[in-house]
């Protein structure tokens, strides 16, 4: 814990379809898991942050989140010389929700159609269309780039947002945040009538977006998110937040090989 420098919070279900909550805390350079909290409470997260002491906490220079907002105030107060870095992953996720919602919305009752174009050929040619729309261009499959261009072909407007999509994920190319940030800027005022929310929370989010120099992804916290509800699966499921923390916690830090 003392070598602590990069901090992942994120946060995953203790019982699928409830809203009870946990913390996980993680080490983003050992790819660990060091902590967890009982609820998504600022009280419960200072708690366990409180446990670590001040000279873990002042030594912590960056602290990657997701856009929720609940936790940035208490990290500049426990963490003021921390960097705060919005999670590309959550930054994405903003644009690929709202584009899927317009995807929804079109099959639910298809509408502004090119030429020539049917209801029911625009409902065909959107089933089964969510990860050729979601997924990076670059990543498709033959089969869901045969399916993008049938959207395309059907629907002016998730074309438009498609388009929108591939250029904001290709502004994290950036090397630097003085090198995005007018790109950034332009990408936001473009986007703005096809992406509402997700503009708007990028900008109450600007400063924690453009971190771009860090790198930083949630690559880590997915993993040791995913390798959190296998163990929660495994337990067929946990009531109690106390035993499943010690759970995980045993699973990252206690070698049943070890002499």
């Amino acid at each position: 814990m003392s070598g602590l420098q990069r901090l992942g919070i994120d946060e995953i279900a203790l019982r699928k379809g409830h809203k009870d909550f946990v913390v996980v805390l993680s080490d983003l350079d050992t790819h660990r898991l060091i902590g967890m909290a009982p609820s998504r409470t600022h009280a419960a997260i200072e708690a366990v942050l409180n446990t670590w002491g001040t000279d873990v906490l002042s030594n912590v220079v960056e602290v990657s989140m997701d856009l929720s907002g609940n936790y940035r105030g208490l990290v500049r107060r426990l963490m003021p010389q921390a960097d705060i870095v919005a999670d590309r992953f959550h930054v994405m996720s903003l644009v690929n929700q709202e584009l899927n919602q317009a995807r929804n919305a079109l099959r639910r009752s298809p509408d502004d159609l090119p030429d020539g174009v049917t209801p029911e050929e625009a409902k065909a040619a959107l089933k089964a269309s969510k990860y050729a729309l979601l997924k990076p261009k670059a990543h498709l499959t033959d089969t869901q780039r045969d399916k993008l261009a049938e959207v395309i072909a059907v629907s002016p407007k998730l074309t438009l947002m498609h388009q929108s999509k591939e250029d904001f994920r290709e502004l994290f190319d950036a090397e630097s945040w003085f090198q995005a940030l007018p790109d950034v800027l332009d990408w936001m005022k473009a986007a703005k009538p096809l992406y509402p929310n997700a503009v708007a929370t990028i900008r109450r989010w600007f400063g924690e977006v453009l971190h771009f120099e860090l790198r930083t992804t949630s690559g880590v916290v997915e993993g040791i998110n995913t390798r959190l509800k296998l163990i929660k699966r495994s337990g067929y499921g946990f009531t109690n937040f106390e035993r499943f923390r010690l759970r995980c916690l045993i699973c990252w830090h206690f070698s049943p090989t070890a002499a």
